[in-house]
């Protein structure tokens, strides 16, 4: 697990490259989808974070105008993201948007606490970043992608990421601007889609930014505490300029409560015995 890729970012604890073993797991092929989401809310009736906070961070392009006064607030650095009111799973873009012809996305605006609870429901688990990293390489050694070193090979698009200048000029050439279906594009080598692009998936391991604090050489779990939970595969939101993470071995961080319009994940579950 890990890059010393040229281009990537050493200051996330990309590297250096680790030799870890794991125990055998199952893991979904795709990330959670709204439908999914929905069943588990009308199962439970849960609230998410983002719901009892009340907003959620969106992607300034897609706030609808009748929110767009109140809208004003943006995390430092990055202005493209708005804090919405209303915003949540079944409101992606806040009060007035809705999911209705979204059911076979990803689920977004989910909060580290969120998806735990979802997997919890259902026997299952989010994944350590190293069975993320497995899973997601499809069983090929140190590409950069799950499907090889080319980002588009013989000139397809394999996964939903920005094209064109971000944040102002998005071309679609994926055909998508938001979230796409979650079975959308080819699956990797162990059949699972979307890996990379899409949506970033929360792990189950507190962030570090150097994988040196994964230590053990089987099965490692991460550091013991953190503030931040790790995050893998990049979004849809992803463009080479400035975020060239929908790398297999790219990572990133986002504390526990946190929820944006790109933020999703997929579960796991132990094979028992």
């Amino acid at each position: 697990m890990g890059s010393d890729y040229e281009f990537g970012f050493p200051s996330d604890g990309e590297g250096s490259i680790k030799k870890v073993s794991l125990n055998s797991f199952l893991i979904d092929i795709t990330a959670v989808t709204n439908r999914n989401f929905a069943d588990f809310v009308k199962e439970t009736k849960y609230k998410t974070d983002a719901e009892k906070f009340d907003w959620s961070f969106v992607f300034y392009n897609f706030v609808a105008p009748e929110n767009a006064r109140s809208a004003n607030q943006s995390p430092p650095g990055t202005p493209w993201w708005r804090k919405v009111d209303g915003a949540s799973w079944k409101h992606p873009e806040g009060s007035g948007s809705n999911i209705k012809t979204r059911m076979h996305h990803p689920v977004v605006h989910i909060s580290w606490n969120d998806a735990t609870e979802f997997a919890s429901h259902y026997g299952k688990r989010l994944p350590t970043e190293a069975e993320w990293e497995f899973a997601a390489r499809g069983g090929q050694e140190q590409q950069l992608y799950p499907w090889g070193n080319e980002l588009h090979p013989g000139g397809q698009h394999m996964c939903n990421i920005w094209q064109g200048e971000f944040p102002t000029i998005n071309l679609k050439d994926d055909g998508f601007t938001g979230t796409a279906p979650a079975k959308r594009y080819p699956p990797n080598g162990y059949g699972l889609y979307n890996v990379v692009g899409n949506v970033w998936e929360w792990q189950q391991d507190w962030f570090s930014n150097s994988l040196n604090d994964i230590d053990a050489k089987h099965d490692p779990k991460g550091p013991g505490f953190g503030t931040s939970k790790t995050i893998k595969g990049g979004s849809y939101l992803c463009h080479e300029s400035y975020c060239n993470r929908y790398r297999v071995a790219a990572r990133s961080a986002n504390t526990p409560d946190s929820s944006t319009g790109n933020l999703g994940f997929r579960c796991v579950s132990d094979i028992k015995s």
